[in-house]
């Protein structure tokens, strides 16, 4: 049995690759968004869902292959693979990396035949289960250079709510936005610790939100016309990325300076694209869909000044919640 509680996919971001074969898609005289590369986990049927990304260009992801099996990988700077990662406590053919650091250490998650997820680290070749005290679910989902990380978590009942954790310089931090379902927090980033993520709506409606320096929160982040927003990576100048969805079902990809400039980015020929890691480069992975279903990483850059414009009032948060 597979977790009951698995998060929308997510993706990576690149280094320093040639510049072959790009499309660039431009912000009014500001600069563009450029694909630099596309790529696939090796194997038959494997559906490739790069994440994040680390200064030196290495992206870790998760692929899944024809029989359902999840795994995570790594792709090296050079356009190699590690092999398959598999946390040895996973008993159900899940494990899921989502962050990875200067260092190069791995976080994600595995899962249980009780239907529970854990987290893990993975440095050096050894692998460390990190759980919430408490929690019957727990996963790291982003982690900086100084080992501070985030993700999300659940105390019992499995079915209880989702709410997300910080730990900062060994501090552990546990908050939701309020009246929220679900809570979670994706990327932290260095030189603010600003974390970004989405939370749920009991409706179901999905939200982006950002918590700075100080611990506010500020929330929802919605460009206009969103049905449905998650933010999934930041860098170190607090530059934004994500997805949203819009009225006709298409997803886009977001790209978004706090508090309310954006841009938006779509594969070419795809209807749906999510840039799901950002570096303080301005390197960006991320994945979409092609015409036949088959889901592709790619590595992309941002070229000149960051592609932003001013959002209108409904991207424009709404609350900003104090540090408690």
């Amino acid at each position: 049995m597979k977790p009951k509680y698995i998060f929308i996919s997510i993706l990576a971001v690149l280094f320093v690759f040639p510049l072959i074969g790009t499309f660039a898609q431009q912000a009014a005289n500001s600069g563009s968004i450029e694909v630099i590369t596309t790529f696939d986990y090796p194997g038959t049927g494997n559906s490739t869902l790069p994440q994040k990304i680390n200064e030196r260009g290495d992206v870790v992801g998760v692929f899944t292959d024809s029989s359902g099996v999840t795994r995570a990988f790594v792709r090296f700077s050079d356009g190699s693979f590690s092999a398959p990662i598999v946390d040895p406590n996973d008993t159900v053919g899940f494990t899921d990396a989502r962050a990875i650091n200067n260092p190069g250490t791995v976080g994600g998650g595995y899962g249980t035949s009780d239907g529970s997820e854990h987290g893990f680290f993975l440095s050096g070749g050894t692998f460390t289960t990190y759980d919430v005290p408490g929690a019957v679910f727990t996963v790291v989902l982003g982690i900086n250079n100084s080992g501070d990380f985030a993700g999300t978590f659940i105390f019992p009942p499995i079915t209880g709510i989702q709410q997300a954790f910080v730990n900062i310089g060994g501090t552990l931090t546990l908050f939701s936005v309020p009246g929220a379902a679900v809570t979670v927090v994706y990327q932290i980033n260095d030189s603010k610790h600003l974390t970004v993520g989405y939370y749920v709506e009991p409706s179901g409606i999905t939200h982006g939100f950002y918590r700075d320096a100080n611990g506010a929160l500020h929330f929802p982040i919605d460009p206009p016309g969103s049905t449905q927003t998650i933010l999934f990576g930041d860098n170190n100048r607090n530059w934004v990325v994500g997805r949203y969805v819009d009225a006709l079902g298409v997803t886009h990809g977001l790209f978004f300076v706090p508090p309310n400039n954006f841009f938006t980015f779509d594969f070419p020929g795809s209807t749906f694209t999510s840039l799901n890691g950002i570096s303080s480069q301005g390197n960006i992975t991320g994945r979409y869909v092609d015409a036949s279903g088959i889901t592709h990483g790619f590595l992309a850059r941002v070229r000149g000044t960051p592609p932003t414009k001013a959002a209108g009032p409904d991207m424009k948060p709404k609350h900003a919640m104090p540090a408690h």
